[in-house]
């Protein structure tokens, strides 16, 4: 069964952990339970995910090889215990470098590296959606030049991974502007959000990856990302929905932000 392709938030740092023996705060438990519904709403359970994450750039696409690679804790000034937090899932080499292959018969120049672990867009959301760890997971990276088109012509070149059991993540927000916060960015957040919904969700394939890869015209499009590593993932995503129906998935407020999540084909 083809999967369908995901983008999802994946929180403020190891923000479903901070409390270590008792519940997630309020703020983010519509979020979390999105995430820890993730797996059952899909039709067929993966035999492994692609994920993508906002926080792993590199001048090439390049992809983690690693059979068991450790956690990277790429966050700050958190709870003691939250630098001590595991999520043991098993690599996917095989995924990597299958997904290596149809990125290079694309045109692009693909990497291959085994050292890094993975970050928290990586295994905070995963903890969550996964807390046995029990599918293979393979990270890509994004590339460096943040080249819309060319995340949403990547993920055109991975799509076959679909019809061979993966799942194909993207790790981002569709919010991310570190600077604001609380009521000062709930307007410019809800413009933007309305905004990009309306482009990633437009029943014209073509007409969804031309609006979507000219994101920075949408209104308040800067102010919701000064630097927009974080709404990369869901290019490939985009992309690799192909010519599917493209819906939203989750929405909500946090720290004043909308964010939503949006699911393809």
């Amino acid at each position: 069964m083809t999967q369908p392709v995901l983008f999802i938030p994946h929180g403020g740092g190891p923000c479903f952990f901070l409390n270590e023996n008792g519940p997630t705060d309020p703020m983010w438990q519509p979020m979390e339970r999105y995430l820890a519904g993730l797996i059952a709403s899909l039709s067929e359970r993966p035999r492994a995910i692609l994920l993508i994450s906002g926080h792993w750039e590199e001048p090439d696409f390049t992809v983690h090889t690693g059979a068991r690679p450790d956690l990277l804790f790429d966050y700050h000034g958190f709870p003691e215990h939250t630098y001590r937090l595991r999520w043991d899932a098993p690599g996917a080499p095989d995924v990597a470098r299958r997904a290596a292959a149809l990125l290079e018969a694309a045109g692009f120049a693909v990497t291959e590296e085994q050292a890094r672990g993975w970050d928290h867009g990586v295994f905070i959301p995963m903890k969550v959606a996964l807390p046995d760890a029990d599918i293979p997971l393979a990270q890509l990276s994004l590339r460096a030049d943040l080249d819309a088109a060319a995340h949403i012509a990547a993920g055109r070149a991975l799509a076959p991974l679909r019809d061979e059991g993966v799942l194909i993540i993207g790790s981002g927000m569709s919010f991310h502007n570190m600077r604001v916060r609380g009521p000062a960015a709930t307007e410019g957040a809800d413009i933007f959000d309305e905004a990009l919904t309306e482009a990633v969700t437009d029943s014209d394939p073509a007409a969804r990856a031309a609006r979507v890869a000219d994101w920075a015209n949408l209104p308040q499009a800067r102010f919701a990302h000064p630097r927009e590593e974080h709404l990369l993932p869901l290019m490939v995503a985009l992309g690799a929905g192909g010519d599917g129906g493209a819906t939203r998935d989750f929405t909500d407020h946090v720290l004043g932000w909308k964010v939503s999540a949006y699911r393809f084909g």
